[in-house]
Formats: C-alpha cells, structure tokens, sequence
C-alpha cells in the first residue's frame, strides 16, 4: 500500500464529506498518473515578448461589467526558474518544459508551483510521490524522497517569501516565482488539508455552488455571497474558473457595487513581471474610500479562505485576485491600503 501524508483530524471530516456527496468513492485518491477532473482542449498560448504598457478600466461600461476583447494578456514563463527543497537543495529547469497536472483550471502554457515541482521528479533529481484527492480538491505530496509532510512558500517578484494556506496546485507560476519546500508538523498540515475539506463540503451543501457566508469591504459586510465566473483572465485560467475577483464582480452583478476601476500592469517598480489588475476602486456606496486610488501603493487588498488562516497566517497572500482560483472559502475581506 502507497505511503500516506497523516493528517491529523483528516479522516473524520473525510467521512462526513462522504455523508454530504452520499458516496465514499467520491473521496477516493486518484493516483499519481491521473488526470484531475474535465480536461479541456487547450487555446493558442498567449504572447510572450514584452510586457503590456498600463491600462485602467472603468467598469461598468454602459451596462457592460467586462472587460475589453483586446485588453492586455499576460506572458508565458520563459526564464529558468528554481526550486529549493529541504535537505535536497536548489533545482533549476525550463519552464517550456513544464506541464500543468490542472488542465481544467490553467490553459496550455500556464501552470502552478506544484507542476514545477513534479516535472523536476519526472526529470529524476529526486523521488515524489502524491495523489489528486477529489474530497480536497488539490494534488497531495505523499512523500519526497521517502520523506513525508511538505508544504511550501513561495513568491512573485519583488515580494518575499510568505505564510501560505492556499492549494499549490492552484498558485500560478510566472517568471520571477520563488519557491521553497520545507517539512512541516503534522497537525499544521492537517489543519491546512481540515480547511480544504470544509470547503468542499460546504460548496457541496450548496449543490457546486460557491456562495461566501461573508465578505466584508470596508465597513460594508455581505452574507451568503453567490460567486459566478467571469472569466477576466481567460488568457491564463480556463473558462468558469471562479476567482478572488469574480467575488467582486459578483457583488457587482447584484447591485452591491457602483462602480469599480481594474489597472493592468506588466510591471510594479522591480516586481516583474505583473502581468495582472490592481483593483483601484470599489465603489460600494458606503461613503468612506469609494473614490479611485492615486497610485498602485494605495488601493484595495484582499485576503481569502479559512477563518483559522485569517491575515497573515496563510490566507493574506500576494497573488492577484484576477489569478486566485477559489473553491469555496468561508470569508472575504477587502481592504483600503494607505
């Protein structure tokens, strides 16, 4: 029998997932080798020469809340990138070699941290082992080198290396990314894998639905939010993958929302690339920060997920709302930064 990361807690809420879908299968692990749900056929890759110049977008446009056919797109990874792993050392590789494991979330071309790090055991530096696990929605490191209980920390350019409690196959990998793997303690992954089983579970009790129980913007708290794709980033993820963004534009669509202002950049001082929106306005009626930011240090942030990773436990991370693929968390919070 397969080696298994323990997971403390894990099997209890495993079997009340099973309870909530009425089938224990549904929870099986899908072996290594095996695709992860809807596979769709990939699109032409998108250009990778040079960074898009600025753009800002008012939205609505008219009735129109989407974004221009011709806005900016962002640029396939071609820089040799790097992984450091624990005890193991530092890994380089190609990233035009590197194949996503999530086709139903990223288009050809685009892929996580995690893809990185099973192409770099494909190549042979050392020996992984993992499963897809449908009652968690994500790929599962069963053991590197025999060696079980890994997590991981990455960042973007121009950022540092951050607490993260956000599925690794579905951070998004782009020149510049910084990734570092280190073994953790048992209950803390279990924690992090409890919160993904919640997730599912919850979005399962909204028949595949994500409905947020709570989003706060600013002074302003919503209940029980219903989240539909928009599909802003079809460059990068794949049609009705649901964003950090799609929260917003949902809130939008039900007339919670006036009006918003989305920046693109390509770069931000020595981060580059960007390559995503900057939300700059969140007109949300409420009377306090509902004009536009004058500068790309001050507008809104945002953090997402499980309440036991609230701030900078795990859920407040510097991966663009327009690029964060959510499931079904338990809170948003968006936020003005001076």
């Amino acid at each position: 029998m397969r080696r298994r990361v323990a997971i403390a807690g894990y099997s209890s809420l495993v079997v009340l997932l099973a309870l909530v879908l009425g089938s224990v299968s549904a929870c099986v692990p899908a072996p290594s080798d095996s695709a992860a749900p809807d596979t769709p056929s990939p699109r032409d890759i998108a250009s990778t020469s040079q960074a898009r110049p600025t753009v800002s977008y008012y939205i609505p446009q008219g009735e129109s809340w989407e974004i221009p056919k011709d806005a900016p797109t962002g640029r396939v990874a071609s820089s040799e990138g790097s992984v450091e792993i624990e005890g193991l050392g530092s890994f380089t590789f190609d990233p035009a070699e590197v194949k996503t494991l999530r086709p139903d979330i990223f288009w050809q071309g685009h892929f996580s941290v995690f893809d990185v790090v099973a192409h770099l055991a494909d190549k042979g530096w050392f020996t992984l082992n993992y499963h897809y696990d449908r009652c968690l929605d994500t790929y599962v490191i069963e053991d590197i080198n025999g060696l079980m209980n890994w997590w991981y920390r990455a960042h973007y350019s121009g950022g540092w290396y951050e607490i993260n409690a956000h599925r690794m196959d579905m951070y998004p990998y782009k020149d510049g990314t910084q990734i570092r793997l280190r073994r953790q303690p048992e209950d803390y992954l279990g924690r992090i894998f409890n919160s993904f089983a919640e997730e599912i579970a919850r979005k399962s009790l909204n028949l595949e639905r994500v409905v947020i129980p709570e989003v706060r913007i600013g002074t302003t708290t919503y209940f029980n939010v219903p989240v539909s794709a928009h599909n802003v980033r079809n460059d990068v993820l794949q049609p009705g993958t649901v964003t950090a963004l799609d929260v917003l534009l949902s809130l939008a669509d039900q007339k919670k929302i006036n009006q918003m202002k989305l920046t693109w950049y390509g770069a931000i001082g020595d981060a580059d690339p960007v390559d995503s929106y900057v939300v700059e306005q969140i007109d949300d009626r409420d009377g306090l920060f509902d004009e536009e930011a004058p500068a790309p240090t001050t507008g809104w942030v945002y953090e997402t997920g499980s309440i036991k990773f609230e701030g900078f436990q795990g859920n407040h991370i510097r991966i663009p709302a327009d690029v964060r693929p959510i499931i079904s968390p338990e809170y948003m919070l968006w936020y003005w930064l001076c």
